[in-house]
């Protein structure tokens, strides 16, 4: 049976992602708002990772 790996390091970058985006997104000026986009993919890549639904050793 295979050990699965840690993903500690990826639920800790999902999470900064996620402050990121919440940030961006109650943004009072509005400013980055329009720029809340460009964290989604971040965020979503590191929650995917970090439930291990993407299997590293696979190729592309």
């Amino acid at each position: 049976m295979q050990a699965k790996p840690s993903t500690a390091k990826y639920w800790v970058l999902f999470f900064v992602w996620l402050v990121i985006l919440i940030v961006m997104l109650y943004d009072i000026n509005g400013f980055t708002r329009k720029f809340f986009w460009l964290a989604l993919p971040g965020a979503f890549t590191y929650f995917v990772k970090a439930m291990n639904l993407i299997d590293e050793n696979t190729p592309a």
